[in-house]
């Protein structure tokens, strides 16, 4: 049975896998950053490091979907523990092979490869167990307390890897292997069983993934999830991305323009830990709504501060209500949605954002190439601002309940 609402830093279940995973996701950081360094340095090809980079990327958004069906298929705490004994082999081989002076690129790639999948099949069995090991109204929390562990591990853990890298080649990818070790031991160590009783699947994984896909957008809630999640990570990554080349064409310090993404995640950072007391003191309806027009605002302000670094601060504001509202809208979601369907519907709406999101900077370009930086802050900010319409007139936010 889970623990009464209030006490989720008591739930030994979910903090023995936030800490195990904020080892792991510190690891996985240190070697995203120590990757396309070992990269440069044995080809001398940044084209080479971006490529690798992109095919790990797609390799992510490519899992995402059959890990949905695994997740609600088999054992989740085996999908978990294969997943990490797969990435501590490959990248504890990856280390050697640097040690011993041998990395290949067809190595790089096929661990960078591995690596992705696996990061996609564990994310996705660990967030479908949390209904399990979370009562109802401690999910928004616990939603909240992983985003603080990912934009926590996301600015701690390239300065470690590039402080690694700088000691020895080989020690990020020995420390990645580490931290997966730490992960095992955590996951092992829950007690209680990660998902309910489940009868066998019926029909194949295409018709098990088909049913993900009709229960989300058959429900009038997950629809407006995907209407508030997919417009806001396309328009941080492309303001963001604006605000970089529009720095660089004015001839700002490097330095300095590395600056805004350092500000914009420590935005999201703060925006995780102050999540939880928002989200109590705020009706569910209102807060979406509420985070939605406040982010359309605070991006169109950046337009008018382009060409400065201080135009990262209203993007970082407008993070800093991002977890908040996926503390609300994933906390639902994981409340409204039944056991056997957890992985693939948080797998269909990961999918769909994150597929977004990723032709930000394609798009920006385009309409930085077309119209200029201005137009193209408020582009963006005018999608969110779309959604924030939706969320204010659609029944999916309007009729949300307080989940008991």
């Amino acid at each position: 049975m889970t623990d009464a609402p209030g006490t989720l830093w008591r739930n030994r279940e979910f903090n023995l896998l936030w800490v195990s995973q904020s080892l792991s996701d510190a690891g996985t950081a240190i070697s995203a950053l120590a990757v396309p360094l070992l990269l440069l340095t044995l080809t001398s090809s940044p084209v080479r490091a971006g490529l690798v980079s992109t095919i790990g990327l797609v390799v992510t958004v490519l899992s995402r979907l059959p890990a949905g069906v695994l997740a609600d298929r088999f054992d989740r705490r085996r999908i978990m523990l294969v997943c990490d004994a797969v990435r501590l082999v490959a990248y504890l081989i990856l280390g050697l092979a640097v040690w011993h002076g041998r990395p290949s690129l067809v190595l790089v790639i096929a661990v960078v490869v591995v690596g992705a999948a696996g990061n996609a099949f564990f994310g996705t069995a660990e967030h479908s167990s949390l209904r399990t090991i979370v009562a109802p109204g401690q999910l928004p929390a616990a939603v909240a307390r992983n985003e603080a562990r990912s934009y926590g591990t996301s600015l701690a853990g390239p300065p470690l890897g590039g402080l690694l890298f700088g000691l020895g080649h080989a020690l990020p990818f020995f420390g990645d292997a580490v931290t997966f070790l730490a992960s095992m031991a955590g996951v092992a160590r829950v007690r209680r069983p990660l998902q309910q009783r489940r009868e066998a699947g019926r029909g194949g994984h295409v018709a098990a993934l088909a049913e993900g896909f009709r229960f989300v957008f058959g429900n009038a809630f997950l629809r407006a999830v995907l209407v508030v999640a997919a417009p806001l990570n396309l328009a941080i990554h492309g303001i963001t991305f604006t605000i970089i080349v529009t720095l660089q064409a004015n001839r700002v310090p490097p330095a300095i323009i590395g600056a805004v993404s350092t500000v914009v995640a420590a935005g999201g950072l703060l925006g995780a830990l102050a999540a939880p007391s928002l989200h109590r003191r705020l009706p569910l309806p209102v807060l979406i709504r509420g985070i939605s027009w406040a982010a359309a605002l605070l991006m169109s302000t950046s337009a008018l501060l382009t060409g400065s670094v201080a135009a990262a601060v209203p993007v970082a504001l407008a993070l800093f209500l991002g977890p908040t509202a996926n503390a609300a809208l994933f906390g639902h979601q994981a409340a409204i949605t039944p056991d056997r369907l957890q992985g693939r519907v948080v797998s269909v709406i990961i999918v769909v954002a994150t597929s977004v999101s990723a032709t930000a900077p394609l798009l920006a370009g385009v309409l930085i190439a077309v119209f200029g930086p201005v137009p193209t802050v408020l582009a963006f900010a005018a999608l969110v601002g779309g959604s924030a319409v939706v969320t204010s007139t659609g029944r999916g936010i309007r009729t949300m309940e307080p989940v008991e």
